[in-house]
């Protein structure tokens, strides 16, 4: 494999404006998000018309059945707000029921995977306390897509192609992404004319149209009829919930994540860890920092497995966590010459989508939103088109840990949006999809702008690696472009490698917005991993 430097790029700029920016994973989002920008909307406005494009182009990634998390800058009020938009277990499910149903472990697809979705509630939280339009106004770019159609782009193409087994096993799925028996070609068109009547009716009614009435019932109906236990009433009661980010720094600079139930503090910890080394002078993408960031990454995740999940349930050691003496403790575990193995548990893969917005007020928003794996729990609400997620699948049947399956329990998520802050502003905002994945990613970029001065696009264009555990132990997945010497030298510490082809979205698709506010610019990148564009001006 041939060496890379950040001269090799794709020859993609860094989108430059002065007044407002977004960045999504695919062009017609952000075009929506643009176009609410230019018409006097925030950057929360634009959010959710880009977010809700996203859930009819790429509904193999995100859904209005799936979560979502969100951090917010309010310039007026020179304060973060964080948006827990995740959705509990069923009020009955239980690790008994479950284990009656024959499942030796939590299901990875399926009834018993899908808890109540989040999405619709957290937009309605975010649009009513901070945004400045109507859903009629923000939902109507993807009514659109929904109901006239839009051209199969190559990801969703690979994504239905590839789960066309999936898909075919579940009428209504079959129907929405299946059309005549057959994977659509790209740039065939693909309309959802379900989805067009359920983006109707929260148009019209709010989340109240997603939480009680036609739309529940066929959520819940579809989930019983193929043996779950969700019902309309465990989404009449959901309410999503705003919660205190987490804050520590690297560097000096100021980094922001969600906290738990999901785990913003993994990437913290990673980020301790390698503090505590001189990361410019070992060098970009060398065999001695990776190993270090490889070996930090096992020690984070085994804390993560040992002590994250719902806060409401589980007593979560955050401010050991997030001590720094704490993380020197787990640094000086680490051998310089050799690989520890691997303890964590099989992690199953994601998909996810993540947006950024900043508008002409200095409002920042960093959101994500996803399904979990890719098409979610296979299943699709009957007459209403939803994708249901299985978020669920991250829930353990091992009543010991604290990610427990329980009534009510929102699981252990995957989902971090993040900001970086210098002087107490927004500098980068900035995140991925990739579920595991993800404090891995976080990692990276961080330090490819903080520790190497990366611009923002060199920053995402340089290629990755991601830990992942199988049950033989660990796999680093070692993307093209790093020198073939690089996996050699990993290999004689003990790790084990396997070549990604460049551009994998086994590497997550991030985007990110920078701001300098000496020259009133921002600095927008978007993941050529994925279909989109940083667009502003």
């Amino acid at each position: 494999m041939g060496s890379w430097s950040p001269a090799q790029r794709t020859g993609r700029p860094t989108t430059l404006a002065h007044t407002s920016m977004i960045a999504t994973p695919h062009y017609l989002a952000t075009l929506a998000g643009l176009h609410v920008l230019r018409d006097g909307g925030n950057a929360i406005d634009a959010a959710i018309a880009a977010n809700a494009v996203l859930t009819v182009v790429y509904p193999h990634q995100c859904s209005l059945g799936g979560d979502l998390f969100c951090l917010l800058w309010e310039p007026y009020e020179q304060r973060l707000y964080a948006l827990n938009g995740s959705g509990p277990a069923p009020r009955g499910a239980t690790i008994d029921a479950v284990q009656a149903a024959g499942y030796a472990t939590m299901p990875q697809r399926g009834p018993w995977s899908v808890t109540v979705p989040g999405v619709v509630g957290a937009w309605e939280a975010l649009r009513s306390r901070f945004g400045t339009q109507t859903f009629e106004r923000l939902l109507a770019p993807a009514l659109h897509f929904a109901e006239h159609g839009f051209p199969v782009s190559p990801l969703l193409h690979a994504a239905i192609a590839a789960h066309q087994t999936l898909l075919a096993q579940h009428p209504p799925a079959a129907a929405q992404f299946l059309p005549g028996g057959r994977v659509p070609a790209i740039g065939d068109r693909l309309v959802q004319p379900a989805v067009a009547q359920t983006l109707r009716r929260i148009s019209a009614d709010g989340a109240q149209a997603f939480y009680t009435g036609a739309i529940a019932e066929a959520i819940a109906h579809t989930v019983q009829q193929a043996g779950g236990v969700l019902t309309a009433d465990d989404l009449a009661q959901y309410r999503p919930e705003w919660v205190e980010p987490l804050r520590t720094t690297y560097r000096g600079v100021e980094l922001v994540e969600m906290p738990p139930n999901t785990h913003g503090v993994t990437a913290m910890q990673l980020l301790h860890i390698l503090e505590g080394y001189d990361v410019a002078t070992l060098g970009w993408g060398t065999p001695a920092l990776l190993h270090r960031m490889l070996e930090a990454k096992k020690l984070a995740f085994a804390d993560r497995d040992r002590y994250l999940g719902d806060p409401a349930y589980a007593d979560i050691p955050l401010t050991r966590l997030l001590d720094k003496a704490y993380a020197a403790t787990l640094r000086a575990q680490i051998e310089q010459q050799h690989a520890q193995p691997m303890a964590q548990r099989v992690e199953p893969n994601g998909d996810t989508v993540y947006l950024c917005v900043v508008d002409r007020e200095g409002r920042a928003v960093s959101l994500i939103q996803s399904i979990f794996s890719s098409f979610g729990s296979g299943l699709v609400a009957e007459g209403a088109g939803i994708v249901l997620h299985n978020r669920g699948a991250a829930f353990q049947l091992d009543p010991a840990s604290p990610n427990a399956l329980a009534p009510g329990k929102r699981p252990l998520h995957t989902l971090i949006p993040a900001m970086l802050l210098r002087d107490g502003q927004p500098w980068v905002v900035f995140g991925t999809m990739g579920a595991h994945a993800q404090p891995q990613i976080h990692l990276q970029l961080v330090t490819n702008i903080v520790d190497f001065g990366f611009e923002p696009q060199t920053a995402l264009e340089a290629p990755r690696w991601v830990s992942h555990p199988e049950p033989e132990g660990e796999v680093v997945r070692l993307e093209e472009g790093f020198p073939s010497s690089v996996a050699d030298a990993l290999a004689t510490l003990g790790h084990r490698v396997q070549w990604e082809p460049r551009w994998s979205s086994a590497m997550g698709h991030a985007h990110l917005i920078m701001i300098d506010r000496s020259r009133g610019l921002l600095l927008g990148a978007s993941d050529p991993r994925a279909e989109g564009y940083a667009l502003g001006e």
